[in-house]
């Protein structure tokens, strides 16, 4: 499989991007990043929000590579495309997901869903994706200033 592929099969649609659009992305993903940080917010909240921060880094590399996620399944599209843009692994990427699932859960069904250690693990998810995501934006499309 590939993104080309995934775009034939109607899962993701070609996207011109710019810079401006991935220094927005990136500038969420940093919002984010702080903003889970704080100690305030519930688990579940906090899990929530450092997800929506490694969701918009994966968003940003798929945006480069010239796709965005068609609106079926988007999460999950967007989480798997990460084998494809950067490189992440099987085991990253299916930990990511495992967080979207207990993501929804606690944000549409129940409180309570998240511990405080699986919000501090969905943050240095989250965290190690930010520099997965600027590292590869330099190395392979400098022209969106990744820095």
């Amino acid at each position: 499989m590939s993104l080309a592929n995934w775009s034939r099969n109607g899962w993701l649609v070609r996207h011109r991007t710019s810079a401006a659009e991935i220094a927005d992305l990136l500038a969420v993903v940093e919002r984010d990043l702080g903003d889970s940080a704080a100690g305030r917010h519930s688990a579940d909240w906090r899990l929530s929000i450092a997800y929506n921060a490694a969701l918009q880094a994966a968003t940003a590399a798929l945006a480069a590579a010239g796709y965005r996620a068609a609106r079926d399944q988007h999460h999950y599209r967007v989480i798997q495309s990460l084998r494809f843009t950067v490189g992440l692994g099987k085991k990253l990427v299916d930990r990511f997901d495992a967080f979207r699932k207990k993501r929804n859960l606690g944000a549409y069904e129940r409180a309570g869903m998240a511990s405080d250690g699986e919000a501090r693990e969905m943050r240095v998810l989250a965290t190690d994706l930010r520099k997965a995501v600027l590292a590869w934006l330099k190395s392979q499309h400098p022209k969106f200033g990744a820095k």
